[in-house]
């Protein structure tokens, strides 16, 4: 290993010995490969996880999103990119699902293929390009670059997705699943939350319908280029060391020909995955909806900013309720996937219902009329529909969640749930480009019907889902099972008393 060293030094946990990198056990004499990466630094007497831990690694990604992607939906979030008219946003979006959703298909591959931190930064690249073109439109109303930064977005985002999917859910130990999702989805949407107060703060005094101000653009493209670099710090998910000195399932040698075969292999050993694809399809259908023709069409420029960034505080506490709440062991795993798919289903007739009687209020038709006034913060009846929008944003985080839990609940084969990751991203993006799309239209669809769609959509996804809770989600999946889509042994993946994998002693170095 690079910059590591074969002689290896003692962890602190102490306990019995793990039979297996499922299980979160403290380990007894369980060594570590020495070098800077497995040193745990402190904070007075707080000891810190190692530098190629999962925690740290996880942080890592999550910051690379929180600069990148977060950024990204603090743009979307103000509806239509930031502009007034959304054809242009519209449009680069259509261009940017309709890639995302062909190309994130076969990301599991390409990030397997290239590896974790080429993965992440070319993907964060693809987000500074992107805001360029809205920044570049405020001057010169380019619609080809601003389309063309969508297509090339969507290249780059299928990958950066596949690449954050495999971490988050195959690093964690099965028990740790929930909270480290959670753990991410509040740093990552902690970036939009601050994104959002950026044109809230540049736009507080904008009580009328405009464009938000080049200093906003400017501002995100700084901070997407940093998380595109910052992905150059992570550590190759070979180097990574769980508490119990158990490693991650991979492939120790992909090619191009073993991974492309691989997402055929996928398809073949796990073909239940496809029972998941409508709650994927699902899961971004309702952005442009909720972005567009509720915030958009609704609220004036500094109001879309507040509620955006109320919208992305509120993800924080619906990933926070979902992730810990799926890892409370008080219950067996299958029983808290069967809660936890009554629980979204409850969600989805209670908030949509309550979307549905904001709907009645205006029609696209009526929103479309020059003399139409959008509603301020300080606007009479503000409260009910801000505190729908919250729970919008509350509502997607628990879909978010619940969907990379059941994944991660069906294997921990880093290979295997890139795969799994790669099929949600593209699946997702195809579902969103459509939606793009529809509300693209010279005659888009009427509001309530969209609504309807997404209710629908949610609610049915659910329904034809749910073998999967009952059936396939199992309390512990044997390492036996998740060794089967890799080239490793136990002995590569599980870690012996006194011996970490690959330090010397080891029955494999």
């Amino acid at each position: 290993m690079s910059g590591v060293d074969e002689v290896a030094e003692k962890a602190v946990p102490t306990g019995n010995v793990s039979t297996s990198p499922n299980q979160s056990v403290d380990v007894g004499d369980v060594e570590l490969p020495r070098g800077w990466m497995y040193r745990s630094p402190k904070i007075g007497s707080i000891k810190l996880p190692w530098y190629a831990s999962p925690e740290s690694q996880l942080i890592l990604v999550a910051f690379v999103c929180f600069l990148c992607p977060g950024m990204f939906n603090a743009v979307n979030g103000l509806g239509g990119g930031g502009q007034v008219d959304a054809h242009a946003s519209n449009d680069s979006n259509t261009a940017l699902y309709a890639t995302f959703s062909v190309i994130g298909f076969f990301a599991g591959t390409i990030t397997n293929a290239l590896g974790i931190k080429i993965a992440l930064s070319f993907g964060g690249l693809g987000y500074t390009i992107y805001v360029a073109s809205y920044l570049s439109y405020n001057h010169s109303g380019n619609y080809g670059f601003i389309v063309f930064a969508g297509f090339f977005l969507g290249c780059c985002a299928g990958i950066l997705w596949a690449a954050q999917g495999a971490i988050m859910m195959s690093y964690p130990p099965e028990n740790f699943k929930g909270r480290y999702i959670a753990w991410f989805w509040i740093i990552f949407n902690l970036g939009a939350v601050i994104g959002s107060l950026v044109p809230l703060g540049q736009n507080i005094h904008v009580n009328t319908n405009s464009t938000v101000t080049d200093g906003t653009y400017i501002g995100f493209i700084v901070l997407t280029f940093c998380g595109a670099l910052l992905a150059f710090a992570l550590v190759d998910a070979k180097h990574v060391v769980r508490r119990d000195g158990s490693k991650v399932i991979l492939m120790q040698h992909p090619t191009w020909k073993t991974e492309i075969f691989g997402l055929w292999e996928t398809l073949i050993s796990d073909p239940y995955v496809v029972l998941l694809w409508p709650m994927f399809f699902a899961s971004n259908w309702f952005y442009t909806y909720q972005f567009n023709d509720v915030n958009l069409a609704q609220f004036n420029t500094r109001t879309r900013a507040l509620n955006s960034c109320l919208y992305w505080t509120s993800q924080l506490i619906g990933a926070s309720v979902f992730g810990f709440a799926l890892d409370i062991t008080y219950f067996k795993r299958t029983t808290r996937a069967k809660i936890a798919w009554a629980a979204l289903f409850v969600l989805t007739f209670v908030i949509w219902g309550g979307g549905y009687a904001f709907q009645t209020g205006y029609t696209r038709a009526e929103v479309s009329e020059k003399t139409y006034v959008k509603m301020d913060w300080t606007s009479k009846g503000y409260g009910g529909p801000v505190v729908l929008y919250m729970a919008y944003g509350f509502y997607d985080a628990a879909w978010q969640t619940c969907v990379y839990w059941f994944m991660g609940a069906l294997s921990n084969n880093s290979r295997k749930l890139a795969n799994f990751a790669g099929f949600y991203k593209g699946i997702q993006s195809a579902g969103a480009a459509i939606f793009w799309r529809l509300d693209g239209l010279p005659n888009a669809p009427p509001y309530m019907n969209l609504l309807a769609s997404c209710w629908a959509l949610l609610a049915g996804s659910l329904l034809i889902a749910a073998p999967v809770m009952i059936l396939k989600i199992k309390d512990t999946t044997p390492i036996e099972q998740d060794l089967k889509f890799s080239d490793e042994t136990i002995d590569d993946v599980v870690a012996h008393k006194g011996v970490a994998p690959g330090a010397p002693g080891s029955e494999k170095i």
